[in-house]
């Protein structure tokens, strides 16, 4: 359950954009929450999906199963709190942060440009189905930091 992101992983369609939703539903009501405090729960929630998606993968035995989302939850979040922490936006502009932030970590998710496909090749087991997402998910964050600096400063 904790791998399948309470089973939204086991969508018959595009399983990794369905955890990636079910993601971005669960911190739409977090979001005015100190950015300390989200640091703590995802670092704790990174342990996790290492062990969970290493367990998953052994018992379904396949490393990076489909339905193994667990690793796009701590990436969407790496994605959302990356901009919440460098530029701390009113809470009425979440909406339009989490927007944002997960379209950019499903493209960087899915098109999987370097690093990210290296570190998913590169690492072992729990490892790397999780390092990936969270590269994807710093690539995403500074991406969407430097848009809002920019649309800003137009």
């Amino acid at each position: 359950m904790i791998a399948s992101g309470l089973g939204s992983g086991l969508s018959p369609f595009a399983p990794g954009t369905v955890g990636s939703l079910f993601t971005a539903l669960c911190l739409l009501p977090s979001l005015g929450v100190a950015a300390t405090i989200h640091w703590w729960a995802w670092s704790g929630a990174v342990c996790v999906a290492i062990w969970s998606a290493e367990e998953a993968g052994r018992r379904w035995g396949v490393a990076d199963h489909p339905a193994i989302v667990i690793d796009e939850v701590v990436g969407l979040w790496l994605a959302v709190l990356i901009p919440l922490t460098l530029i701390p936006l009113p809470i009425e502009h979440g909406g339009w942060l989490l927007l944002g932030a997960f379209a950019l970590f499903r493209v960087f998710d899915i098109a999987k440009p370097w690093p990210v496909s290296l570190l998913e090749r590169s690492l072992p087991g729990g490892w790397g189905v999780v390092a990936d997402d969270l590269m994807a998910g710093v690539m995403a964050g500074l991406c969407l930091t430097l848009s809002v600096i920019v649309l800003a400063a137009i």
